[in-house]
């Protein structure tokens, strides 16, 4: 490990990303959090449904809405995983949003299971179908995003035969349950989403604050403005 960097309060720890961290776990993803998990569920051109969760997912736009997500790795039974080469052979997909009551069955669906295994029979959710895709939602969820895919950005990765692949895609519909739904406003409180840290940590939102953005005439200007 690089020796640290001596500060003015502590030392720090100071590593190139190309060089190795020197610490038990990598730190990485335990320092860009907390990140929403991308709970997709697709199909391959068989008909197989597949449900499976990922750490790298986010919102990136909202005119129109788009997300995306991120998987990189080779199957266990080789290739590429199976939600990209779904997406990408299909041209479709939906977002569950993953809360505290399914924490359990959807960590059961990220198991690392052969191909053509039913992730909704192993974890006990009941499909139904979406409106707009050929794909079945999580019912128990209170929240899905039907997605139209876009286009997959390939990124390096240290296997060079599986990049990773970043797949985007234009939410054409959204699902919320009225039960979550409190003056007009989704009421996070009640839906109790978790999210995802390092390691094998996760964590739920029970705690919400307000911070109005500011208006530019309530703002003194720096000094040297």
């Amino acid at each position: 490990m690089t020796a640290p960097i001596a500060t003015a309060d502590a030392e720090t720890m100071f590593y190139e990303t190309k060089d190795h961290h020197g610490l038990p776990h990598n730190p990485f993803k335990s320092l860009v959090v907390p990140r929403p998990i991308g709970w997709i569920s697709s199909r391959d051109r068989k008909g197989r449904v597949n449900l499976a969760p990922f750490s790298f997912f986010n919102a990136v736009a909202e005119n129109p809405p788009t997300v995306m997500f991120s998987a990189g790795g080779r199957h266990l039974e080789g290739g590429h995983k199976d939600t990209p080469l779904n997406v990408e052979a299909t041209g479709e997909f939906v977002f569950n949003l993953a809360t505290w009551d399914l924490r359990e069955k959807m960590n059961l669906t990220s198991a690392t299971a052969p191909r053509g295994w039913d992730e909704f029979k192993l974890a006990g959710l009941t499909p139904v179908p979406a409106r707009l895709v050929d794909l079945p939602m999580v019912k128990e969820s209170p929240v899905h995003f039907e997605c139209r895919y876009l286009q997959t950005v390939e990124l390096p990765a240290a296997d060079a035969a599986y990049p990773n692949k970043v797949i985007f895609g234009q939410v054409i519909a959204i699902h919320i349950d009225d039960r979550v739904i409190v003056d007009g406003k989704v009421n996070l409180a009640k839906i109790k989403p978790i999210a995802r840290l390092g390691y094998f940590d996760y964590t739920v939102v029970e705690t919400i604050f307000t911070m109005p953005r500011p208006l530019l005439e309530d703002i003194a200007p720096p000094a040297d403005a």
